[in-house]
């Protein structure tokens, strides 16, 4: 009868981390049991099943030591076969073996073999395939006019160089746009222009007597600007005047003073179409301003900005597909 409920105490307890387990948990009739050492003999309450040989130990002598039992280390051994019996995560995927199968290296005319102890080979990520040492470099094996391997590979390589090639065409395209709009503000910005320092400081020492802005604004804050209007924004000929702003402005911030000191119609926080919103257009830098750039980092007394409608935003704004 004992020995029944000590096999079922040790069944039910197999996943404990000790080659013993207390049966108070396991035999709730239980009136004390002797300790099964034949020296000891104690009564014991709380009596301990030992899950190696199955007799049952009180608390001095439930260790395999203590007892010195029969099947010292059969708990153990139960416990690392169930263990490697069970799959583990990911015990389906293939590993690689430490040397991997010999093959010629992927570079034509390459007479390397690669996958032994000797020469392994190395994995190219961009054309997915191995060379040896001596072609393991892009540049070595011509990576760029491979096709990778695999469909999903290629199907990849093919969308990156797509991208590259639109993104190319829209910078060509913005510079000529860029051009063009700089030749057409300049043709609005005074016949004789400055060309020596002292000539530079005459001409911004002229705009800031005639430009107008916040008095208030400490002098060394200030940025002195040119500001016009493309015709197609005003719906006139080319509205122009000369303002300062703060160093610490944005350039969107400059945009709402400008379009409102020429009386120019500014929907920018009313629409999201590029088609009606302003954009502001450096002439000396040749190219379209952030609104969130400091005016202070941007641009310069005497310079020249022009408000644009309808350009679209600069082209590392431009998002691919």
């Amino acid at each position: 009868m004992a020995s029944s409920k000590a096999s079922s105490a040790m069944s039910t307890n197999t996943g404990n981390d000790t080659s013993y387990v207390n049966m108070k948990d396991h035999e709730a009739s239980l009136v004390g049991t002797h300790c099964e050492l034949s020296e000891c003999n104690k009564l014991d309450f709380l009596p301990f099943l030992c899950q190696s040989c199955r007799h049952t130990y009180c608390l001095d002598h439930r260790t395999e030591t203590a007892h010195r039992c029969a099947n010292e280390g059969d708990w153990a051994r139960r416990r690392r076969d169930a263990a490697l019996a069970r799959p583990a995560a990911g015990g389906g995927a293939k590993l690689r073996d430490k040397v991997d199968s010999e093959r010629p290296c992927a570079r034509p005319n390459c007479k390397m073999v690669i996958g032994t102890a000797l020469t392994t080979g190395v994995h190219c990520q961009d054309c997915l395939r191995d060379y040896c040492l001596a072609h393991r470099l892009q540049e070595d094996h011509d990576c760029k006019n491979l096709p990778p391997l695999g469909g999903k590979a290629f199907s990849l390589r093919l969308h990156q160089q797509q991208a590259i090639q639109k993104k190319n065409a829209l910078l060509e395209k913005f510079k000529a746009w860029a051009g063009e709009k700089k030749v057409a503000a300049g043709r609005a910005l005074p016949k004789a222009k400055p060309s020596t320092a002292s000539q530079r400081l005459v001409a911004v020492n002229a705009l800031k007597k005639s430009a107008k802005g916040d008095e208030k604004l400490v002098s060394e804050k200030r940025v002195y600007l040119y500001v016009e209007a493309e015709a197609e924004t005003a719906k006139a000929k080319f509205p122009k005047g000369a303002f300062f702003y703060s160093k610490d402005w944005v350039v969107g911030r400059l945009l709402d003073a400008a379009a409102k000191s020429l009386q120019i119609e500014n929907i920018n926080h009313q629409s999201s179409n590029e088609q009606d919103r302003l954009r502001v257009f450096h002439v000396e830098g040749g190219r379209l301003l952030e609104f969130n750039e400091k005016i202070g980092a941007a641009l310069v007394s005497g310079n020249t900005v022009v408000l644009l409608r309808g350009v679209g935003p600069p082209p590392d704004l431009i998002g691919f597909d």
